[in-house]
């Protein structure tokens, strides 16, 4: 078993550099009836043995079914719900003061628990008062429905309106960020996150393997002088930044273990930089779906 490090930020909020993702476990948008969901089962239960806590879904994941089967995981296996960081999303079609107020009902059931470790809203609230959306997280967090209240795919702008409705922080912004989507270092989220007491948890960080299609000179040297594989530096390079974590999904045992030797090490800041203006190929804010 692995000893998953965890990051802590200024105002007590506390999160595991390494989690497990679940988007497509049970289908994509919808439940996919032809989904091998022991599989998916099997692969969060290997997680857990494996070290890993941090368990990220969303009610949109599967249209709620990927939380279903994280439940059945924790069912069958016996495993302790308190020893685990369980986050869902509510979707954005949902982000209404009643809507997120019901969705966190719904996602609870689904998980069959009494609360989240961490809850978030998937994007900007488009169509809904942002203020009304916060004071439903407000409300969610005093009842101790949630722990944690936190966004994902927000901009500097829309954390910062967020925030003034919140008399508690916004402990997370989940994004897409890794060696070549670059958005949140060209947009200044990533520095506006490290100055605020913000977590930044990047998603995909190995680009769905994409990443790997070639191996640049610069990532071979890497490698070499860190004893390590493609994966474990993309990985390493993302949490050996300060206020950043990372989650990513595997089914397969042989990436996960892979996975977790990109933990337990620190990249030297000199080489940090290099790969963010180095590393080849890196997409450009323009070439992205802004965030929010």
């Amino acid at each position: 078993m692995t000893n998953i490090p965890t990051k802590k930020l200024n105002n007590g909020f506390e999160i595991p550099e390494y989690g497990l993702g679940t988007w497509q476990m049970g289908g994509r948008s919808e439940r996919d009836l032809s989904n091998d969901d022991q599989a998916d089962i099997k692969a969060i239960n290997m997680a857990v043995k494996e070290g890993i806590v941090h368990i990220d879904t969303a009610e949109s994941y599967a249209n709620g079914h990927s939380e279903e089967l994280i439940a059945q995981a924790i069912k069958e296996n016996n495993i302790n719900r308190e020893d685990l960081f369980i986050v869902s999303k509510v979707s954005g079609s949902n982000q209404g003061y009643d809507g997120v107020l019901n969705a966190c009902k719904k996602s609870l059931e689904r998980l069959n628990t009494n609360y989240l470790d961490l809850y978030l809203l998937h994007r900007f609230p488009d169509g809904f008062s942002l203020e009304e959306t916060m004071k439903a997280l407000v409300e969610l967090k005093d009842k101790g429905l949630v722990k944690n209240i936190g966004v994902s795919n927000f901009n500097v702008e829309h954390l910062k309106e967020a925030q003034s409705y919140s008399k508690y922080p916004i402990v997370c912004n989940q994004v897409h960020y890794n060696l070549r989507v670059r958005e949140v270092e060209q947009i200044g989220l990533l520095k506006y996150c490290q100055e605020n007491d913000i977590m930044i948890v990047a998603y995909r960080p190995t680009e769905k393997s994409k990443l790997f299609e070639t191996t640049p000179k610069i990532i071979e040297d890497m490698c070499k002088k860190y004893n390590k594989t493609f994966a474990q530096i993309s990985i390493n390079w993302l949490i050996s930044q300060p206020n950043v974590v990372t989650l990513a999904k595997t089914r397969d045992p042989k990436h996960l273990e892979e996975n977790l030797g990109a933990l337990g090490w620190q990249m030297e800041q000199e080489d940090i930089e290099k790969l963010r203006n180095e590393f080849p190929n890196q997409i450009n804010v323009s070439d992205v779906v802004p965030l929010g």
